[in-house]
This record gives structure tokens, C-alpha cells and sequence, in this order.
């Protein structure tokens, strides 16, 4: 039984493009986990989704979709 839970939870992974590559994730995945599951600070970094840049106001209530193309870039300070 374990191994038919791991093999459908397998199959409900779905495939978007971060930064030109493909990567999967869970439906439903919110934009800050996805993130953190890449192992990105969400404060750190700008998006742009699917070709708009997206303000963050807006990211806890996206969810990342089949075919998502996401750009990440990493948020550097200094001077």
C-alpha cells in the first residue's frame, strides 16, 4: 500500500519552467512555498510570472499551475 501512495503522490506532480528549467512541484502549491521548497528566501528574491512581474501583495494567493513559467532573481543589497 505504501508503495501505490508513493507512486500516485508521484503522479500528481506537475511540471513549470523556473529560471529556463523544468522543475515540478505538488498542485495547489502556493508561490512562497515553492520558494521555500526551492530553497529560496521569499523576501530575498523578485518574480515574474508567466511574463508579468508579480508584486508580492499578490503571492500568497497564487498557485503554481501546469506550464507556470516563472523567472527568480535574487534580491542583492550593497552599495
Amino acid at each position: 500500500m505504501e508503495y501505490q501512495a508513493n507512486n500516485l503522490q508521484m503522479s500528481e506532480q506537475i511540471s513549470l519552467q523556473v529560471n529556463g528549467e523544468v522543475r515540478q512541484c505538488s498542485p495547489h502549491t502556493r508561490l512562497p512555498d515553492f520558494l521555500q521548497q526551492l530553497g529560496m528566501n521569499p523576501r530575498m528574491v523578485a518574480v515574474e510570472y508567466n511574463g508579468e512581474i508579480l508584486h508580492r501583495q499578490f503571492w500568497e494567493n497564487t498557485e503554481i499551475k501546469p506550464g507556470d513559467r516563472l523567472e527568480v532573481v535574487t534580491i542583492v543589497g550593497g552599495g
